[in-house]
């Protein structure tokens, strides 16, 4: 496996003619794009630029800036920008203990004004199990008509959450995942109130 090719003669080699002991370099003139005397053919190796060979983060890893880490890598959990501990969260409304984050920005805790909007309906009906099994049943016997009385609650909607505090005011929507949803939001939301107080 380490034998040269036996069949190669030592007649010919493969590229551009090349000085003895002398490897390819930059060809002259390179820099301003006109290639100068014994500029190596396209696509034949070349020696780096000196700027090239520096060492320098790699594609994919930024640089750190200062008392800032670098974008993409794990971060270590803590509490968000601004101070305080999140207490409540309502969709993209986070409490805090003096304040209220929203994507709009910071609001004052004190004084806020909440208010909470049901907009979700439930909806019953008779599933189409139950239709099936009342048609194949009733042929047998009049019991069938009793799958009839099988009903199916469906909850669709949203409730929507409001606050308004130091002249600013945002809204979220909280999809409603049954007809206790809207209790469970108000019940956060006398929280609230009670802590802008």
């Amino acid at each position: 496996m380490s034998d040269p090719n036996p069949y190669a003669d030592d007649s010919y080699k493969w590229g551009p003619p090349q000085q003895p002991g002398h490897p390819p370099t930059v060809a002259d003139g390179q820099g301003n794009g006109q290639p100068g005397p014994g500029a190596p053919a396209y696509g034949y190796p070349q020696q780096l630029p000196g700027s090239a060979t520096q060492p320098g983060p790699g594609y994919g890893y930024p640089q750190e800036q200062a008392g800032q880490p670098a974008y993409g890598y794990p971060q270590q959990p803590g509490p968000p920008p601004g101070g305080g501990v999140p207490m409540l969260a309502f969709g993209d409304i986070t409490v805090m203990n003096d304040q209220i984050v929203t994507p709009a920005g910071t609001m004052p805790l004190k004084g806020a004004v909440w208010t909470a909007t049901d907009l979700s309906r439930t909806e019953e009906k008779i599933p189409t199990v139950a239709i099936v099994l009342a048609i194949v049943f009733a042929l047998l016997c009049l019991v069938g008509l009793l799958f009839l009385l099988m009903k199916e609650k469906k909850t669709t909607g949203f409730i929507q959450v409001s606050v308004t505090s130091g002249g600013r005011h945002h809204s979220t929507m909280i999809p409603a995942n049954g007809p206790e949803t809207f209790q469970m939001v108000m019940a956060q939301i006398n929280t609230a109130r009670s802590m802008s107080i």
